[in-house]
């Protein structure tokens, strides 16, 4: 275990979307297009244009002339669209929390690509196969509302009042990456599965339901709809700047200290992409240095790349989000073999 000592990555970013994009096939013509499309994990994506994809996405598009088509949704949706095309392929690069893009690689959905720059991220941020790289170092979190609770929740076990009923919620584990992500806090905070599930059914009383997108609870929060909700550092920073009664906070085993997990956004050339090139030169775009300092000023997070050491006011307020809060490394290995079964506990015990 070890405690944040210093920023790492993030973005958040947009472009538009494509809600449905035409059949790209493996054709020359479609590999000749000045296109790639993208299928991103929600969080990055700027709410007025203004985010981490929006900059860097135009900023591509002005120096290549490729288009970038823009779809997103939960990590784990965007893992099963990808796999339902995987007979005719339509996208190019996937991003994904953890452990989807891990769940992405062992389905066969990605090829081998190590972008220029890849060699100065962390070893523990890219896959040792070569088959996807962190663009964006992040943390699990949750947020509260400032206004109508002003000191934040400090543990766990503070969420089972009844002042929270119906006013808490969190994205659906197996669907959402920071959904998934509660259960991978919980069994490590809980000391295993069995005591994590026996928590969060005693949760569920407080619970509002199901969500499949955890950037659609903060706005929640900020109204004073719910109290609480999950989230990722990243995201909800950059959400905070037009939703000013959110604050960020980190769930502690009773009177323990706060912990915390890097839940990054990573990126891979997908098997069989119909613009397998520009895919690449899009990936290589996002690790450059002129991308990757634009992380912390533009998106409100941290860099993936660990010789980019950000200065600026946002990279400043992060540090001191994440001071003092203890930062565990999950295995991933296991999670990817027994995430099934870990949804199917949760679902089981909360009766989802």
């Amino acid at each position: 275990m070890r405690t944040y000592a210093k920023p790492i990555a993030a973005l958040t970013g947009s472009l538009v979307l494509a809600a449905g994009l035409t059949a790209c096939g493996g054709s020359s013509a479609a590999s000749d297009e000045k296109a790639v499309t993208v299928y991103s994990a929600d969080g990055l994506k700027g709410e007025a244009g203004d985010g981490w994809y929006d900059k860097v996405f135009a900023d591509f598009e002005k120096k290549t002339g490729i288009k970038v088509k823009y779809v997103e949704g939960g990590s784990g949706e965007m893992v099963q669209r990808a796999l339902r095309e995987k007979s005719n392929t339509q996208a190019d690069v996937l991003v994904t929390l953890p452990p989807f893009i891990q769940q992405a690689g062992s389905k066969g959905l990605l090829q081998k690509y190590v972008p220029r720059g890849a060699d100065r991220v962390s070893g523990a941020d890219k896959a040792s196969d070569g088959t996807w790289t962190s663009v964006v170092n992040n943390y699990f979190g949750f947020v509260h509302n400032k206004k109508e609770l002003p000191n934040a929740p400090k543990s766990w076990e503070e969420l089972l009042d009844a002042k929270y009923r119906d006013r808490l919620q969190y994205s659906t584990p197996g669907v959402a990456g920071d959904g998934t992500a509660v259960l991978i806090k919980a069994m490590h905070d809980f000391g295993g599965k069995d005591a994590a599930m026996a928590y969060l059914k005693k949760l569920q009383a407080n619970n509002v339901g199901p969500s499949s997108s955890t950037s659609k609870l903060a706005p929640k929060v900020d109204k004073g709809e719910l109290l609480v909700a999950n989230g990722d550092v990243q995201m909800n920073f950059a959400q905070s700047a037009s939703l000013p009664n959110l604050g960020i906070w980190f769930p502690a085993r009773g009177d323990g200290r706060p912990t915390t997990f890097a839940l990054p956004y990573a990126a891979g050339l997908v098997e069989g992409a119909p613009h397998g090139e520009n895919g690449r030169k899009l990936l290589d775009f996002l690790l450059s240095e002129d991308a990757q300092r634009q992380v912390s000023a533009v998106g409100g997070g941290f860099p993936a790349r660990e010789d980019i050491k950000p200065t600026d006011a946002n990279a400043v307020a992060l540090a001191k989000i994440m001071a003092g809060v203890e930062v565990f490394e999950p295995d991933w290995a296991d999670i990817d073999r027994n995430l099934t079964s870990y949804v199917d506990a949760w679902k089981s015990a909360t009766g989802s």
